[in-house]
């Protein structure tokens, strides 16, 4: 599966909901394709597309099945949405969006676990990580990534000093000695 975007409003009175996505091609969903929505953590529930219309900011405004009120569709509103991989080849952007679960290599700290999630705050992008129990928010941005490796699943990183210390509280180097 690939999280390929996000419900971010509703769209009339009828249920409609508007999606953002991350494909190149604009009309790649089509009517019956299936939408998987997690409307909890690592639960995906499927849902039909009854229409799907592109929007002109390349955003569809979509109808789901089973969703038909303004009410059930303000419940999927910041909900991810996923395709199954085979419906997007070759039709997806090099986005980070693709990097979720990727394991993040510092060059000075070495595995810092897996990329949980990201987010776009408009500038740029910027990974999390649960690091030695907190949270940590790490630019996905040109001097600090070094290397993408989709194949292998992982991402080489050289952070800037004291970046980590600030989510841990503490000194990491002078920790380690």
């Amino acid at each position: 599966m690939i999280r390929i975007g996000k419900i971010v409003a509703v769209h009339g009175l009828q249920g409609a909901v508007i999606m953002t996505h991350i494909a190149d091609k604009p009309d790649w969903l089509k009517k019956d394709d299936v939408l998987y929505i997690e409307l909890q953590k690592d639960s995906r529930i499927p849902f039909f597309v009854q229409t799907a219309t592109e929007a002109r900011d390349g955003s569809y405004i979509i109808r789901l099945e089973d969703i038909a009120t303004v009410e059930a569709a303000r419940k999927l509103i910041g909900r991810h949405v996923y395709v199954a991989s085979d419906v997007l080849a070759g039709m997806i952007k090099d986005s980070p969006l693709l990097w979720i679960g990727f394991n993040l290599t510092d060059r000075h700290y070495g595995s810092l676990g897996p990329l949980e999630d990201v987010v776009h705050t408009g500038t740029q992008w910027l990974g999390k990580i649960i690091f030695r129990g907190a949270e940590a928010l790490i630019p996905l941005v040109a001097p600090i990534l070094i290397e993408v490796n989709i194949k292998n699943r992982f991402i080489r990183v050289d952070l800037p000093e004291g970046l980590l210390d600030v989510y841990t509280g503490k000194d990491i180097d002078a920790a380690e000695t």
